[in-house]
């Protein structure tokens, strides 16, 4: 969840969320954060794989940005997955492995416009959406929808984009009821 720019939208919308990270400074970060906001946020400082192995199910997984920082992200998907209730979602955003996504994703971000810190990215753990589907259909995940995701620099704005050649959103369904 990082510092919490997900799971405060979501909370604000009436959604009870909980927000994962394995970054105690973040969730602390993000606790904080919360309680100036007024929010009712659960964080808990773990990885997914310590919350599926005591069993908790949710409506919905949200990964946005995390799926290319992991060690397996197969592992880390499996994890995810079994913290989804039959027919619930899984929602996932990452970089496409491209060399437009070489170019923008990392060496632009990190080096020219500075967004994030050098080194951030490996490259080699961006993820195809083919990748991502076959990751999804292996683990009862139906994939409902893949949008690139486009940055207007005029703007300074986001859109989604048929484009999926640099960052883009994945959802599907879990198998089952």
């Amino acid at each position: 969840c990082g510092g919490g720019l997900i799971t405060e939208p979501l909370a604000r919308l009436g959604a009870q969320v909980t927000g994962i990270d394995a970054s105690s400074d973040s969730i602390e970060i993000a606790r904080r954060h919360a309680v100036t906001s007024g929010l009712s946020v659960t964080y808990v400082d773990a990885p997914p794989e310590s919350l599926a192995k005591a069993e908790h199910v949710y409506d919905a997984v949200i990964s946005m940005e995390v799926i290319e920082h992991t060690v397996d992200a197969g592992l880390f998907i499996e994890a995810s997955v079994r913290l989804i209730r039959p027919g619930g979602l899984f929602i996932g955003a990452t970089l496409n492995r491209t060399l437009k996504s070489l170019a923008l994703g990392k060496i632009a971000a990190e080096y020219v416009l500075g967004w994030v810190p050098p080194g951030t990215h490996d490259w080699r753990k961006f993820v195809r959406p083919a990748e991502m589907a076959r990751q999804f259909r292996s683990r009862g995940i139906a994939v409902i929808a893949t949008d690139g995701v486009r940055y207007h620099p005029l703007d300074a704005e986001w859109s989604l984009s048929r484009d999926l050649s640099v960052n883009y959103m994945a959802v599907g369904v879990k198998e089952g009821r």
